[in-house]
């Protein structure tokens, strides 16, 4: 399990300062297998090919009030990509449908993806590539009781998805 180090630096933006230096000192102080917990007072896009660069997928969850939620979880330590509010991975079968969304606008990889979804078979899985983290996606997912899986791919230019029928 991963042991995530916590950085909060809506202090430090809501005060008009520039906390790259703190998160890159935090990052200089982690152990192997350590991962970064990051608060922010927005979704820090930017930092996301920075930290790729450096070896670290990311997962974004939004918070109250606008801020987000960020872990950086070290690539060599991750099994799979990050699971934002899903259960744990426990092996997961082969996907059955594949899909190539990175060519669509929004709301069609959404569409498209919740339509193939519906017809997998109970515990059936089903990847898909994007341009951008499906966060419209995962409460589609969740309401519909399906579990996933995502992250973006080590150069951060495509979000791969797994998703699980319940």
């Amino acid at each position: 399990m991963i042991e995530y180090i916590d950085v909060d630096v809506r202090p430090i933006l809501r005060a008009g300062g520039e906390p790259f230096s703190v998160i890159m000192s935090a990052l200089e102080r982690l152990e192997p297998g350590q991962g970064l917990r990051l608060y922010a007072t927005f979704k820090p896009v930017p930092l996301f090919a920075v930290m790729a660069d450096k070896g670290f997928a990311h997962s974004a969850q939004a918070l109250d009030a606008g801020e987000w939620e960020v872990l950086f979880t070290p690539a060599e330590t991750q099994q799979t990509a990050f699971v934002p509010r899903a259960s744990t991975f426990d092996a997961w079968p082969e996907p059955m449908v594949q899909l190539d969304n990175r060519d669509l606008e929004p709301p069609e990889p959404m569409v498209r993806i919740l339509a193939a979804a519906e017809k997998l078979a109970p515990g059936e899985t089903l990847s898909a590539l994007l341009r951008r983290e499906p966060v419209f996606l995962f409460p589609q997912l969740e309401k519909r009781g399906y579990r996933w899986l995502g992250g973006f791919s080590p150069d951060g230019a495509t979000y791969e998805l797994t998703v699980r029928a319940p």
